[in-house]
């Protein structure tokens, strides 16, 4: 008699151009957001030194506006390794242009919202929800350099921040682009609590390695065979 036996294969799911894009975008926004924070909640920092001696928030400036350019730069290379890395790193993943995708949508909503369904899905890379998710923040990512250079056009003699001169007017000011701007600060804080509790529940659920997989690039997936 004929017996199923699993078996656990390893995938190369995440390239090593997607792991560092991730991770200096963690980084990154990680960065923008604390010193983001700061420029917009200045700390009343009380001391006998003269002025002149003080660059603390100089400094913060600095770190926020290096960050911006950093971030910029990875997210224009991560849409590069859209169209020339693998299957997994495809723009094609982000985008639900199929009724196959759609249907993977409604199904990790059953999963990860009204838990009423248990059998993981069989995709490795992002499933149809989380690639639409990430589709959606890229335009948020888009929102912030847009806002973000606007403000500092106005500061810069760099033709970069210059190109973005017009969003200030086009918004109705200064100061409605830099609410909106902060505004999507903390829409990126709580994202990323939500992504990395999915991420461990993901973990958790399937059992394909999906935390590790950010740092080796593999994941696991189970295979029946007949003996």
């Amino acid at each position: 008699m004929k017996q199923k036996k699993n078996t656990v294969e390893r995938v190369y799911v995440w390239e090593m151009p997607v792991r560092i894009y991730h991770w200096i975008n963690f980084v990154s926004i990680l960065v923008l957001a604390a010193t983001g924070y700061l420029i917009g909640n200045p700390l009343a920092i009380k001391t006998n030194a003269e002025a002149s001696f003080q660059y603390w928030f100089g400094t913060v400036r600095f770190l926020h506006f290096l960050f911006a350019y950093i971030f910029f730069f990875n997210f224009l290379f991560r849409i590069y390794w859209g169209f020339v890395g693998n299957q997994y790193a495809n723009w094609k993943n982000f985008i639900p242009y199929t009724r196959k995708q759609w249907q993977e949508i409604l199904d990790v909503l059953r999963i990860d919202i009204l838990q009423i369904r248990e059998k993981p899905l069989p995709s490795i890379g992002h499933n149809a929800l989380a690639g639409f998710t990430y589709f959606l923040l890229f335009l948020a990512f888009l929102f912030q350099v847009f806002t973000g250079f606007g403000m500092y056009a106005a500061m810069s003699h760099s033709w970069l921040a210059n190109l973005f001169a017009w969003v200030v007017p086009l918004m109705g000011g200064d100061f409605a682009v830099r609410q909106w701007h902060h505004i999507m600060m903390w829409f990126f804080i709580i994202v990323a609590m939500i992504h990395v509790y999915l991420v461990f529940y993901h973990d958790y659920v399937e059992a394909r390695g999906t935390t590790s997989s950010m740092v080796g690039g593999w994941k696991f997936v189970e295979k029946e065979s007949v003996e």
